[in-house]
Formats: C-alpha cells, structure tokens, sequence
C-alpha cells in the first residue's frame, strides 16, 4: 500500500463524535508494533471557572490541506505505517473528544514521537478557532503553540488579525502552559464549509 494511502484525515461537523475505533483500526497492521493516540477532551475547569463547552470552527478545506502537510512532514521525519486525525466542529461538551490522532509504527518511539509532533502543529498551524464556553461567558482561544510559532517568524508585536492579544503564562511547561485572550472581545467572522469535509489521502 502507497503511504498516501494509509492516511486519513477527517474535519467533522457539528453533532458528530470522534470515534476512536474506528481510527485505531484504520491505523491498525500486521507490521505495526506500536499505536500511539492522542485524545484531545473537554475538561470542566479552566483558571478556576466552569467550563460548558467548547466550540469550534474552522476554514475547512484549508484545514485538511495543512492537516496532510503536517502528516507529510511526520513521514519524512519518522517511520510511520499510518496516520488518522480527526477534528470535530461546533460544540463539544465536557468529557467528549474535540480532536483524536492515532499513529502506528514498527517502533514504539516512532509511533509516540510522530504522534506528538502532529498535535504540537495542528494546535500551531491548522485554522481551526476555539471558543471556551463558561457557566458566566466565554471567550476566543488561541493556542499557545500557535503564538510561538508566530513570534518565531518574527512578529513580536503580541498583535493578531487587528486585536490586541494577552499572552498569559500559567507556571507550567510543555503544550499547555499559554493561554491566549482577545482583549477587545471582538470576534471575526468565520466561514465554515458543510459538505466534503471528510478527506482519504
């Protein structure tokens, strides 16, 4: 089989769940000795406020194609058999799956590596929007891997799309240790797609 086709990466729209399984068993071979998932959830606290939901919108055939760009790059880096990412769109309660990512490797370092590297940069580069939904407001998300990932190519200004942007560090290293806030709490108007979203490569 072509490595094109061993990847399968869906957008889904809103009121369709994630199921695990079925992207586990896409990845799933004879060869591979390893699986390596990530399961992205919605928790129910954030900085000591309730948390509802969360809801997402996204530039859909844009997102699809950075999603296979990012799945490209894992396969020249590492030795991978198969890939599966999914995303869902709209709102996604508390304790359901937003985002799964399924990888399968000879290796288990492979598999663990590529899974990784593929969450860092879908959160880093794919137009996909977060709102955080609490019991007393909510507002626009923006990952804090895709704030570095800014300031890496040499805007410095903490400026966004016209908004003025808080950066907020919370003590903690790794994947989830900035969080962004609109400041202004205005919103941009996002388009999303409704049909085709769902993409073998």
């Amino acid at each position: 089989m072509d490595t094109e086709e061993k990847t399968l990466v869906e957008i889904l729209e809103e009121n369709n769940l994630i199921d695990l399984a079925k992207y586990i068993n896409y990845v799933s071979a004879s060869q591979a000795g390893a699986i390596a998932t990530f399961s992205g959830t919605t928790r129910d606290t954030f900085e000591g406020k309730t948390v509802v939901e969360l809801r997402y919108e996204a530039y859909v055939p844009m997102a699809i194609r950075q999603i296979k760009s990012i799945c490209s790059s894992a396969r020249s880096s590492w030795d991978i058999h198969s890939i599966a990412v999914a995303h869902r769109l709209g709102a996604v309660p508390v304790g359901e799956t937003s985002v799964f990512i399924a990888v399968s490797a000879v290796h288990r370092a492979d598999a663990l590596d590529a899974c990784k590297f593929l969450i860092d940069e879908l959160k880093a580069s794919v137009p996909i929007w977060k709102k955080e939904v609490y019991s007393n407001g909510e507002v626009w998300k923006e990952n804090s891997e895709f704030m570095e990932r800014k300031l890496e190519l040499g805007n410095t200004n903490g400026s966004c799309c016209r908004r003025n942007l808080k950066l907020e560090t919370h003590g903690t290293k790794g994947c989830c240790g900035a969080k962004v806030k609109v400041a202004d709490g205005i919103a941009a108007e996002i388009s999303t797609v409704d049909a085709g979203n769902e993409e073998t490569i």
